[in-house]
């Protein structure tokens, strides 16, 4: 283009800038631009303009996602971080896992359960481990005490060395115990030798148990079948007892026990039936700061019973599908009723029943904070709603007391896992 055409383009483009409006669009500049002769001046500027603006649009596009990659980055370098705290955690889970398996010869870990509490007791604190740990303690030795009155009756010098040896160990670990409490005033010790010292003294335990439960076996023999009691002396998931027999389909039922415990908060879950499709098909359970309740078909009811005092308390409960009616007993007294309660819903049968553990899978799937601590005995079961009389007989250790058609309490009906224990024990003997 000739210099006076562009000259007289660049006058012609100001003119149509300064004629566009009275805007003040404060210090200006003058752009020049080379268009066809015949083109439109001041359209041309329009879409000069309209070039810059979007020239503009895109730079500020380009920053947002500059800005949006370095936010993507950021969050990459947090995901990675957590992972690897993830795996760090897993891995030391599977350590503590381990470590509970070879605690309890094996660990019966039960099919089909997501989760592992194992470890839940390191995480306990350590006043708790230690009251839990004082309280197993005094369980192993009235047990030997119970020995000690057996083998006076029959005098045996192997069961006289046996029990001495056993008592020899107990006081062994109350000296670690006692050892353990300074350790901690002091302020010393870690989670590395929590650990340690728990695995220490819960193979003991588990030695003494396992001990003592051959000493008991000799006393079998020379007692019926429905005098003893089942122990749970730790919150764990491990320690349970299964009943080798199902329920049947029904329509009604009582299920009555003798329960005794001091743990807090709630005793935990002393039985739990489950089906397949349903793991709270009948269930009782106190969790946490919450009654105890009675669980059907997911279905719950709140129970009055007041149980966790240390001494022993027998209790029913009684249940009929048609209108879902139910009454709850306390020592031979009915303290609560109520309806709706999984109304025209039949008990399934060909399930699992588990004393001691709530099941989250068929037969497994354990959780330690659900678990019974405590003491549980004479545990049965009838396919009908049980009269106030029947149930005051049962609770006062009648003569005319009876054994639940559908589950009856013996030993050969029950088989013990991961350190639960199982020795003599007479009802009438607790409360005359």
């Amino acid at each position: 283009m000739p210099a006076g055409r562009a000259a007289r383009t660049c006058a012609l483009l100001a003119l149509c800038f300064l004629g566009s409006g009275a805007q003040d669009f404060g210090p200006t500049r003058f752009i020049c631009t080379s268009v066809p002769v015949d083109a439109d001046m001041c359209a041309a500027s329009v879409a000069a303009g309209g070039a810059e603006e979007l020239r503009s649009n895109v730079l500020q596009l380009r920053e947002t996602v500059l800005q949006q990659k370095e936010t993507i980055l950021s969050q990459k370098e947090t995901i990675r971080e957590l992972t690897t705290k993830l795996g760090r955690c897993e891995s030391q889970s599977t350590l503590d896992a381990s470590a509970g398996e070879a605690r309890t010869g094996g660990g019966r870990k039960q099919p089909g359960s997501g989760k592992n509490t194992m470890g839940d007791l390191s995480r306990t604190p350590a006043a708790e481990t230690l009251s839990q740990l004082g309280q197993t303690l005094q369980s192993l030795k009235t047990r030997l005490e119970n020995l000690e009155q057996y083998s006076r009756l029959n005098s045996s010098s192997q069961t006289n060395s046996l029990k001495d040896l056993l008592q020899s160990k107990i006081d062994d670990l109350e000296r670690q115990g006692l050892s353990r409490v300074n350790t901690l005033e002091e302020g010393k010790g870690g989670p590395k030798n929590d650990t340690e010292e728990r695995v220490k003294i819960e193979s003991a335990l588990t030695s003494l148990h396992q001990r003592i439960s051959e000493l008991e076996k000799g006393q079998k023999d020379n007692r019926p079948g429905d005098k003893f009691q089942l122990t749970f002396p730790l919150r764990t998931n491990y320690m349970y007892a299964k009943v080798k027999k199902s329920l049947p389909e029904m329509y009604a039922f009582t299920v009555c026990m003798w329960l005794k415990s001091s743990a807090a908060p709630g005793v935990g879950t002393p039985f739990s039936y489950a089906v397949p499709g349903q793991a709270n098909e009948l269930v009782l359970i106190e969790w946490g700061n919450n009654p105890m309740e009675i669980l059907i078909n997911d279905k719950v009811a709140k129970l009055p019973f007041v149980i966790n005092d240390g001494k022993w308390h027998h209790i029913c409960i009684t249940w009929t599908t048609r209108d879902g009616v139910w009454e709850a007993y306390q020592d031979g007294t009915q303290g609560g009723n109520g309806e709706n309660l999984a109304p025209y819903h039949p008990i399934k049968p060909q399930g699992v029943l588990v004393l001691g553990q709530e099941q989250d899978t068929l037969g497994g799937g354990f959780d330690a904070t659900q678990a019974f601590v405590g003491e549980l005995a004479h545990f049965n079961i009838w396919d009908r709603k049980l009269t106030p009389g029947e149930v005051y007989n049962l609770a006062t250790c009648s003569t005319k007391a009876l054994s639940g058609n559908v589950i009856a309490w013996a030993e050969s009906h029950i088989e013990i896992y991961g350190g639960a224990t199982k020795w003599t024990f007479e009802a009438c003997r607790q409360i005359n």
